[in-house]
């Protein structure tokens, strides 16, 4: 007697085979998906920083091309190049002003706290920015 593999043992292998094949496409999806919105966020996150770093962008609403936000800085050309494709649109919100001087005197300095939004074509961040006014 010979011995040797039943029908329903080899389509019972294949199909756990298949199962497991199934399971491992699904979590290189999964993974392919999180680092591609891992990627956008690190961008998204660059653009605010470059936000930050410039006083005049942030605190009023403008549409501008992300390579106005870096002409202070010395910055390599390619990146330059790069930064001059990508239009952004800054929206600012004030949301709160606090009166620093509690005398209520007329030349008192006040606190304002306000968001500002930064819109791309693919990506939005947000940051909250504080600024003392005269």
């Amino acid at each position: 007697m010979k011995k040797a593999f039943t029908l329903i043992e080899v389509m019972v292998s294949v199909m756990i085979i298949s199962i497991v094949i199934m399971a491992l496409l699904q979590m290189q999806a999964n993974s392919s998906y999180m680092l591609t919105s891992l990627k956008k966020k690190n961008t998204s996150q660059q653009y605010i920083s470059l936000l930050i770093a410039n006083e005049n962008y942030g605190l009023k609403d403008k549409n501008t091309r992300l390579n106005n936000l870096v002409e202070e800085f010395s910055v390599d050309d390619n990146l330059r190049r790069r930064l001059k494709k990508i239009k952004i649109k800054i929206i600012y919100n004030k949301l709160e002003t606090i009166d620093l001087d509690e005398n209520n005197t007329a030349s008192s300095a006040k606190l304002e706290i306000g968001e500002s939004l930064l819109k791309t074509d693919n990506s939005s961040s947000k940051i909250f920015r504080l600024r003392i006014k005269d």
